[in-house]
């Protein structure tokens, strides 16, 4: 995300981070520290951003109260309620709540958001602005839906990378040389990405457009959809995770 904002013309910012290798995000316009205590008493940032694990929150947050005053702040912690937030730094604090996922890294992200009562539009405005910086944003009405986000969106990548992996062994299994399963593997997920992404057609359509009639990949597919099998234990997961999300919010 730093980089995103750096791209895009940073102005200041101080960045909390107590690891060794966090002084390595220094440089132009950027400070960083390692604890909140040492940040410039004349700095008043018109965001801050909570990217802790949530298992952390209760130790982390209250020393931002200071702040609550007047900065909107953007959790990112997986789970974590507005409510619970407010609860740590202040009840009336204007607080986004938003769920970003691992593509950000190359700014092809998504990351979806939800905004408590006390948010203005423009501070909504403003974490439109900042959490673009890593590819697309939507926003929800609803809080509860980030835990089916979390479990689509904010999981999604792994499972993206788990269907690679598994066309990987199939392709050794087969009896490729594992250079070219690899390649193979990683250049159709990434292939098949990009012509989603420069397509109107649903996924569906794109779906049957592969499939010839009593082709190879019918005959797959069939193997793929037997009993229902995938669509059920990929149903189930999401499920699971979305289970895990109200978990983390308990």
């Amino acid at each position: 995300m730093l980089a995103g904002w750096r791209e895009q013309g940073l102005s200041q910012a101080v960045v909390v981070d107590p690891s060794p290798e966090a002084a390595g995000l220094a440089g132009p316009n950027v400070t960083v520290v390692a604890d909140v205590a040492d940040i410039p008493l004349g700095f008043a940032p018109e965001a801050v951003v909570l990217a802790v694990k949530p298992q952390m929150a209760a130790e982390a947050l209250p020393a931002y109260a200071r702040f609550a005053g007047h900065a909107l702040f953007i959790s990112i912690m997986a789970g974590k309620t507005v409510h619970a937030v407010g609860s740590l730094i202040g009840a009336k604090t204007s607080i986004v709540r938003a769920m970003p996922n691992t593509p950000a890294a190359v700014r092809q992200g998504i990351t979806v958001a939800f905004a408590c009562a006390h948010v203005t539009q423009h501070q909504r405005a403003l974490a439109d602005r900042l959490l673009a910086a890593t590819g697309a944003v939507a926003w929800v009405a609803d809080e509860a839906m980030l835990d089916p986000v979390t479990a689509i969106s904010g999981g999604g990548p792994a499972y993206v990378f788990l269907l690679t992996e598994l066309m990987e062994q199939a392709a050794l299994d087969q009896g490729l040389p594992p250079e070219l399963a690899r390649q193979m593997a990683r250049q159709t997920v990434i292939g098949s990405a990009a012509l989603l992404a420069a397509s109107d057609e649903d996924a569906a359509n794109l779906r049957i457009a592969v499939t010839s009639p009593k082709g190879t990949t019918e005959r797959a597919l069939a193997v793929l959809r037997a009993d229902d099998a995938l669509p059920k234990i990929f149903k189930e997961a999401i499920q699971a995770a979305t289970e895990r999300s109200r978990e983390l919010s308990a």
